[in-house]
């Protein structure tokens, strides 16, 4: 049996930004969600953490002309233009690229679909333990906020995870439940109560024994108590059920 031939990575090779040109094979036509002055200000504060992918521009003979086209990189393209606008970036500094074939059997459309089709989005589960991390290091939530281009509420909100129990963020992370009702389990911070939580969501117990199990001593009568359980049992696709519950709760 013939072994598989063993793949070669490319180098990265520093090329001059004011050699570089934004490539029309690039597929990206629609506006992303983050900006590209937000994506400028990263780059500012972390440098360039991706490198370009480039191919050398040939003239009419199909010599290289020293200038190279950018089809997969554009949006990191444009904020290097940006800083360099902002004069905050030389126009010649020197960008890593990993340079391309001009006439190679991966064609420059192939290059850009498969870098924005291969793209996945961070998990909010693993959004929040970066948060934490850094968190725990001393930076504050206003400049975690501004570091990742989100309001301070979202950290906040992020952060409050912490509060919750284990055993229900491996739910969250497995896609047992959406965020909106892995919230929901941040209003109580008692750690007894989040794990009682837990074990009535992954196996459906009633809500009268779970809020036993959560209190100690019979189910939970204050209105908040109900109104967190409804919201845990009933969720988004019976809010009729819920808002009549929650009212009788409000009620007593």
């Amino acid at each position: 049996m013939a072994s598989k031939q063993k793949i070669t990575l490319d180098q990265p090779q520093a090329i001059p930004l004011d050699r570089l040109r934004l490539s029309d094979a690039n597929v990206r036509r629609i506006k992303p969600g983050q900006s590209v002055a937000e994506l400028a200000d990263s780059i500012a504060r972390r440098g360039l953490l991706h490198n370009l992918n480039v191919r050398p521009i040939l003239d009419s003979e199909g010599n290289p002309t020293g200038d190279f086209e950018v089809p997969a990189g554009g949006r990191r393209y444009r904020a290097l233009q940006l800083l360099v606008k902002q004069k905050r970036l030389a126009n010649n500094a020197p960008i890593p690229c990993r340079i391309r074939a001009a006439n190679g059997d991966i064609l420059a459309e192939e290059d850009s679909l498969a870098e924005n089709s291969e793209r996945v989005s961070l998990h909010p589960l693993d959004q929040f333990r970066g948060m934490q991390a850094l968190a725990a290091k001393g930076n504050a939530v206003e400049d975690i906020a501004a570091h990742f281009f989100v309001t301070p509420a979202v950290v906040r909100q992020r952060l409050k995870l912490a509060s919750v129990s284990p055993k229900l963020l491996d739910i969250y992370g497995d896609d047992g439940m959406s965020l909106e009702t892995l919230m929901a389990f941040t209003v109580n911070t008692s750690r007894v109560v989040g794990f009682s939580l837990a074990m009535a969501y992954s196996t459906r117990r009633s809500v009268s024994r779970c809020s036993s199990a959560a209190w100690g001593s019979g189910p939970a009568t204050s209105w908040s108590s109900k109104l967190w359980w409804a919201w845990v049992w009933l969720r988004a696709p019976e809010r009729a059920r819920f808002l009549r519950i929650a009212r009788a709760a409000v009620a007593t």
